[in-house]
């Protein structure tokens, strides 16, 4: 169960059109997370660090993320965090 990290291009933004998705706003925090749907989701602003078990990824400014269903991880966000998501 891995977390996936992309750079996407623009056109790759457009074609998935992520500024019709939902908005999340979180300020710096750490807290348990447990994904009951994938979801995939598009960072705008901040700094976060994402653990589970097997991994430990940084995700920021411009990442395109896809959390998968099922997965129990912990966030630390370093820097406050905004994003585009939906549920898949």
């Amino acid at each position: 169960m891995n977390i996936k990290v992309e750079k996407p291009t623009q056109e790759e933004l457009e074609k998935l059109n992520v500024t019709n998705w939902e908005t999340w706003i979180c300020g710096e925090s750490k807290f348990n997370w447990e994904y009951t749907e994938e979801e995939i989701c598009y960072f705008l602003e901040g700094k976060a660090i994402i653990e589970t078990g097997k991994e430990k990824i940084t995700v920021e400014k411009g990442d395109l993320v896809v959390f998968p269903k099922d997965l129990k991880c912990e966030w630390t966000i370093l820097e406050p965090v905004r994003k585009f998501y939906k549920f898949n």
